[in-house]
């Protein structure tokens, strides 16, 4: 009997898909749900399962071929099923019939955790353990990467690692299964089934670390590592399947010193030749990273984006801060910088201005009686946005004390889903890394953003008299659908003269 595998739906508004990677090919046996191949849309990466138990008949849409909506991919024959996932796996080596197979009862599933509101899939990013590991209850096995933040996986008992379904590199669904770890002390761990230790069709068994004829695509946390050692493919010994470089095998290559001179063990990944493969580097682009250039994009083709300039004199601030940085310090364990002024100012300002701090739903323009302060951080990563809530309620000495904690946990990846979800308006501080102008992308759906920059020293007429002042530059873009120019250039306004004279913010002037 014959099972056709076919293109799932692929979601609201997507007819096609392209085929990027096949995971099996004619001949191999597959279990039910077993991942056979991976469609990439203009939106999202789509794993295809396997719908029955059998054997890979024939593959109809071969990778690069673009297919619609339940077009016909491949076939499965049932006659000769492959064993289900939860049975005891077979050895590969001689004497296999000896081994004991474990009690499928003391298995625990290894799960995808919940990943946040409105984020159903993730990457596998990096696994820290292999098949055959002992591991204990809480013990990190590997990390996720969604398109806002990275999420560790915790081992969900103590046993041995005897499974990985989902390697480096596969997208999982929220609650999808990883891993299987046995809890049995005799528990035999398996590889998965398509290990490059295991028989191929024909009964032959490829050499670890040869690489394959066709383009087989590294594990993404691998290439990072090649990067960042400063090491080419070719200088790096693949053991995963088809010869796919992993993690583990740069570390193996830079520890042996492989990177001074190795010849190289496979044959080209492209037909350009040695010294041209130096000169570039094909990395794909992490979720964090796509969705970043997703959502920016977005914002430039919704919005009606505009952005007006001005210029403040930071002496006065500067001077209070240094008066008081000292007592402040002393008194509640944080350091006055210049965020809290600019928050306070902004806040403000928006209530002044309220449509900055509105965004448009349909054909309602929604007012938002709270400020929800965004502030941009980049971070090893990219760029994230964490959210200072109901900052209009605020001291000084919270909001520093809010940003302080939220930027730390940017900086090391442990950013909640809630911690940046919500917010209504949001400043970002190019001037740390030295901008003395820009103009600022909307974070939809937003209608303000207000661009810091660097503080300079420049000649500046005062009355009548050219003497030199601390100047920072201020960009604010807005949503022109919904913001006039009076009011950004109001709000903009508003915001110079409550740092050039902080004494406003406290009569509400």
């Amino acid at each position: 009997m014959t099972s056709e595998v076919r293109v799932p739906t692929l979601g609201e508004s997507v007819t096609e898909a392209t085929v990027a990677t096949w995971f099996k090919k004619p001949g191999d046996s597959v279990a039910v749900d077993e991942m056979l191949c991976e469609l990439e849309t203009d939106k999202v990466t789509v794993e295809v399962p396997s719908p029955v138990a059998g054997t890979l008949a024939d593959i109809v849409a071969a990778e690069g071929e673009t297919v619609g909506v339940d077009a016909l991919l491949a076939n499965i024959s049932e006659g000769d099923a492959a064993p289900a996932k939860s049975e005891a796996p077979k050895a590969v080596d001689a004497g296999a019939e000896d081994v004991k197979p474990r009690d499928a009862a003391d298995d625990v599933d290894v799960m995808v955790p919940t990943l946040g509101e409105s984020v159903s899939e993730a990457t596998v990013s990096t696994w820290f353990k292999t098949v055959g590991d002992h591991v204990e209850a809480d013990e990190m096995l590997c990390e996720l990467e969604t398109d806002k933040v990275s999420v560790e996986v915790p081992a969900p008992t103590s046993g041995t690692l005897t499974q990985i379904i989902a390697e480096e590199g596969s997208t999982v669904e929220a609650n999808g299964k990883l891993a299987v770890i046995s809890q049995s002390e005799g528990g035999s761990a398996s590889k998965p089934a398509d290990d490059t230790t295991e028989p191929k069709a024909g009964g032959q068994v490829p050499a670890p670390g040869n690489a394959p004829s066709g383009d087989v695509e590294d594990a993404p946390s691998a290439k990072k590592a090649m990067a960042e050692a400063g090491i080419s493919r070719d200088q790096v010994t693949g053991t995963g399947r088809d010869g796919r470089v992993m993690k583990e095998d740069v570390a193996k290559a830079v520890a042996a010193g492989k990177n001074a001179s190795k010849p190289a063990a496979a044959a080209p990944r492209a037909p350009s030749a040695p010294q041209d493969a130096a000169r570039e580097e094909r990395v794909k682009m992490t979720r964090l990273r796509q969705t970043i250039a997703k959502r920016l994009k977005d914002s430039q083709n919704t919005a009606a984006m505009l952005t007006t300039y001005n210029e403040v004199d930071m002496t006065e601030i500067m001077a209070l801060r240094n008066e008081y940085k000292d007592l402040f310090l002393k008194k509640h364990g944080v350091k006055l910088g210049f965020m809290s002024f600019f928050t306070k100012a902004c806040i403000h300002a928006l209530n002044e201005v309220p449509e900055v701090n509105a965004e448009i739903d349909g054909t309602d323009v929604v007012y938002k009686n709270y400020v929800n302060m965004g502030i941009a951080a980049g971070t090893p990563t990219g760029l994230v946005v964490p959210v200072v809530k109901d900052a209009q309620a605020m001291s000084f000495a919270d909001i520093e004390k809010e940003i302080g904690e939220l930027g730390a946990k940017a900086r090391d990846g442990k950013l909640s889903m809630a911690e940046m979800q919500g917010g209504t308006f949001t400043i970002s501080n190019g001037g740390v890394y030295g901008s003395l102008m820009s103009s600022p992308i909307l974070n939809p759906p937003q209608s303000g953003i207000l661009g810091m920059h660097k503080i300079q020293d420049r000649p500046m007429a005062i009355n009548g008299q050219v003497v030199i002042r601390p100047m920072m530059y201020l960009a604010l873009s807005y949503d022109h659908r919904i913001v006039d120019g009076k009011g950004a250039v109001t709000f903009l306004v508003r915001v110079k003269e409550a740092l050039e004279d902080p004494r406003r913010l406290l009569m509400d002037l």
